[in-house]
């Protein structure tokens, strides 16, 4: 049912403090944002490596519904997001094992979401989303569109680089002789 971890989100008063530090000192690509004027908070989408995302969310303005959540911290884990190929499977789901869920929106074929509160999951609220991972991303960590595969030489071997399901790319370095090795596993395996 669940694809993956999608992201993990970070609540946080000082928005430009966070920022610096996660994509200035840890070197998080910051990749899509927005805001929502009725919730009054903004949020933006950070990659770190390969698979790695936080989302950093700040209110912007009184009444924004992360005033409790901030209330007594500067900032602290908010919620995780769970990755799944059909959200009303999904539900239904966790609904037949008793566990309720709020919050369901669909905005449109983009994004669509319910939680489960963190009284029904050990303390952590959890975000249930169906999506395409890659729409979120900066482009310069996903794949050219209908790219799966690309093939970087470098001066001691080569560097594939893959698509991955869950957006964005995984990148393995190989030396030459693995990757000769490799070549010749793949016209073993086509033979």
């Amino acid at each position: 049912m669940i694809s993956r971890i999608d992201h993990v989100s970070l609540a946080v008063r000082d928005f430009d403090a966070a920022f610096r530090f996660f994509a200035g000192i840890l070197g998080a690509v910051p990749g899509a944002s927005g805001e929502d004027p009725g919730m009054k908070y903004s949020w933006k989408i950070m990659s770190l490596g390969d698979l790695s995302r936080i989302e950093l969310i700040t209110p912007t303005g009184q009444g924004s519904f992360l005033d409790g959540f901030l209330k007594d911290r500067h900032g602290g884990v908010h919620h995780i997001t769970l990755q799944v190929p059909d959200i009303r499977k999904a539900r239904e789901a966790i609904e037949r094992h008793g566990i309720p869920t709020f919050g369901f929106h669909e905005y449109g074929p983009v994004w669509k979401e319910f939680f489960i509160h963190p009284k029904h999951a050990f303390g952590v609220l959890v975000q249930i989303a169906e999506f395409t991972s890659d729409d979120w991303l900066s482009p310069s960590v996903r794949m050219p569109p209908n790219t799966r595969l690309l093939v970087d030489r470098s001066q001691d071997g080569l560097t594939l680089k893959f698509a991955h399901p869950g957006g964005g790319t995984v990148a393995v370095g190989m030396s030459r002789d693995e990757a000769l090795r490799l070549m010749d596993d793949l016209k073993d395996a086509l033979a």
